[in-house]
């Protein structure tokens, strides 16, 4: 396969190509069938800006396949063994002792389903790539994600607020199809769960899975915990009200919740999600 020149690939249209990062430089063509096999076999070999730009380039890529008659067999078989070493980490690196958790769920993940129906997949793959970029980021660690829930990690409580903050911005600017939003509520909590080879476990993590059941869509809620831990090192711009004390299922102890405010986040919200 001849190599594109300059002239040629000037003359290409955007949608020729899988990935265009931000600052508008055109990667992996796709305009003709020995190009998509070329893109095919460099994928791996390209550095995107995040998950989300990776998941856009790889759709790209796989409908280009199809359209001329590609079974990308050996690429989707790499994708999907990395997707399983990205589902099962090596807990024994993850950190011990005092953590915080950051839990996210999508806000009527039913109804989204059935309004959206198989464009749901490309959704949920789309709030994951968001979360999962504001998590790195800030230093934190995928622990679990199932179902429209995301359950990860931090060292810091002031970095798992800031992914808080990061995941809800990026997410409130996104478009989404039918232009129907997609709202994600999420919950921190700060304390001491045993650490085992299959994950977290303890009261912290039912603890982190209540407040965030409380919460709306675009809201983030911490415990009073999570509050503490937080005090004299909130990132810049952060701020908390109280909600009030309230008894969580399953939990002994009425807890203290607190509403994160910044800007970028919606602050008004109904009264909280409290189940019997």
């Amino acid at each position: 396969m001849a190599r594109l020149s300059t002239r040629e690939r000037a003359k290409l249209p955007d949608k020729a190509f899988a990935y265009i990062d931000g600052d508008g430089h055109r990667r992996l063509p796709i305009h003709d069938e020995a190009h998509v096999r070329a893109a095919l076999g460099r994928f791996e070999r390209v550095r995107f800006e995040d998950d989300a730009a990776r998941e856009r380039a790889q759709r790209r890529l796989l409908n280009a396949a199809k359209k001329y008659g590609i079974v990308p067999v050996g690429f989707i078989t790499g994708q999907l063994r990395s997707e399983r070493n990205a589902r099962g980490p090596d807990f024994s690196t993850f950190p011990t002792g005092t953590v915080t958790f950051l839990m996210t769920d999508i806000e009527g993940s039913t109804l989204l389903l059935r309004e959206l129906g198989e464009d749901y997949a490309a959704v949920l793959k789309d709030v994951r790539a968001v979360i999962r970029t504001a998590v790195r980021r800030c230093g934190g660690r995928k622990v679990d994600a199932h179902g429209d829930e995301y359950f990860s990690v931090f060292e810091r409580t002031s970095a798992a607020i800031e992914a808080a903050m990061d995941l809800q911005v990026a997410l409130a600017q996104r478009a989404w199809p039918g232009e129907r939003p997609v709202r994600v509520r999420a919950g921190i909590h700060t304390g001491r769960p045993t650490l085992t080879d299959a994950g977290y476990v303890g009261l912290a993590v039912h603890t982190a899975a209540r407040v965030c059941s409380c919460g709306h869509g675009g809201q983030v809620l911490l415990s009073a915990q999570a509050r503490q831990a937080s005090l004299g090192s909130m990132p810049a711009g952060a701020r908390l009200r109280s909600l009030g004390s309230h008894r969580l299922a399953g939990l002994g102890q009425p807890e203290a919740l607190f509403q994160l405010h910044a800007d970028g986040l919606a602050t008004r919200f109904p009264p909280l999600r409290i189940g019997p």
